[in-house]
């Protein structure tokens, strides 16, 4: 992974970590065409972020310990 799609890894994270997200927003904000920038999918395969069932709403977007952990190793607090 570059240092680049690392950066927006963890610029995702922060973001969801501030509050949890709609999936519908989370995919509309980093939605991207290029096959080489796989944001979503990475933070999603390193396991930093879930899915949760949310009444009503529909999927909801949160950050998992690891995703916390992650943001501290990088000093942005979760």
């Amino acid at each position: 992974m570059t240092e680049t799609t690392d950066a927006l890894v963890l610029d995702l994270v922060e973001w969801i970590g501030r509050e949890p997200r709609l999936y519908s927003d989370v995919i509309e904000t980093w939605r991207t065409s290029c096959p080489r920038l796989t944001i979503w999918e990475d933070a999603v395969d390193r396991g930093y972020v879930t899915r949760q069932p949310a009444a009503g709403q529909g999927v909801r977007v949160a950050i998992t310990e690891s995703g916390a952990k992650f943001l501290r190793e990088h000093g942005r607090g979760a």
